[in-house]
């Protein structure tokens, strides 16, 4: 990992909400270790966001850590999400991981979607 990508790890953050829910939803699937974070290509607006619980850390994952929380974010998709916020929302339209990024000129309304 270049010295880039640690700059760019540093200004990605947790909400409080964010880390508590990860926190409770890798704790009760048995064998899960983070929530991994990924930008794929694809969606409404050009990018997307993709969550999943995973196992194992790869060779390219920066790791962010907060109250016993681990998001797991790879190289490539660091360089779409520098100075973004990773929260958790609960409210009367339901309940999701949002991504508030900074470096996002469109986003789709359901909020998974988003253009550069």
């Amino acid at each position: 990992m270049g010295a880039d990508a640690k700059t760019t790890m540093k200004n990605v953050e947790i909400s409080d909400a964010a880390a508590k829910r990860i926190a409770k939803i890798v704790s009760a699937d048995p064998g899960k270790i983070a929530l991994r974070v990924a930008v794929e290509g694809g969606g409404c607006s050009g990018f997307s966001y993709k969550f999943d619980l995973v196992d194992a850390r790869n060779d390219d994952d920066v790791a962010i850590e907060k109250d016993g929380a681990v998001v797991l974010i790879d190289d490539l998709s660091l360089v779409y999400m520098g100075g973004s916020v990773i929260d958790f929302v609960d409210d009367l339209m339901g309940q999701s991981f949002q991504i508030r990024n900074p470096n996002a000129v469109a986003s789709c309304g359901c909020g998974t979607s988003f253009s550069i």
